[in-house]
């Protein structure tokens, strides 16, 4: 327990925006910093798994956030937050299409669909929302980094010249198409 308490601790002393607005309100209120992210903390986790509109909430917590933090590791001199950003949007897509592809097997068991959407309708997406926030927490730990490390870059190393070889095929075939097509919007 010490150990999370530590990183708790060294996450709170970073400089970002949430942790420059706790040092704002610490500075108004006199409540320190700690007990007002645990209670925002808290309050976040009860309203996404009761409250009204948690979906969207999750969106501007997965796209709205990372977007804003891409942009500015874009324009910063810095090329380790692109990569961290960069690996958090690899990792998202991924987990999309894993999303959709699950979605296509569970669909073949019955009232699946009649369940997935009792649970958006209820505000349940709490473990998708989870999920992305463990794939932003900075540092070591980042869930992003994590996966990408462990999972994603080793198959990606495996298999990169086979999938390289299909796009290039598809890329060709696709601009075969294009040439196609406006060759025949010209003759008319």
């Amino acid at each position: 327990m010490d150990g999370l308490r530590q990183r708790f601790e060294r996450l709170l002393e970073q400089r970002n925006l949430a942790t420059e607005a706790l040092r704002a309100l610490e500075a108004k209120t006199g409540v320190d910093k700690r007990y007002l992210a645990a209670g925002a903390t808290t309050l976040l986790s009860l309203y996404l798994l009761f409250g009204y509109g948690a979906p969207l909430l999750c969106n501007l917590i997965g796209f709205v956030y990372p977007a804003y933090a891409s942009i500015k590791a874009i324009e910063s001199p810095s090329k380790e937050d692109d990569t961290v950003w960069l690996t958090y949007w690899v990792v998202y897509s991924l987990f999309g299409l894993a999303e959709f592809f699950s979605d296509l097997l569970l669909s073949w068991f019955p009232f699946y669909y009649v369940g997935k959407i009792q649970a958006e309708r209820n505000c349940h997406p709490c473990p998708q929302c989870g999920f992305l926030l463990f794939c932003m927490i900075p540092g070591p730990w980042n869930g992003a980094h994590v996966l990408y490390r462990r999972i994603i870059r080793p198959l990606f190393l495996k298999h990169h010249e086979a999938v390289d070889n299909i796009m290039r095929d598809l890329s060709g075939q696709a601009l075969d198409v294009a040439a196609g097509i406006t060759r025949d919007g010209v003759c008319l």
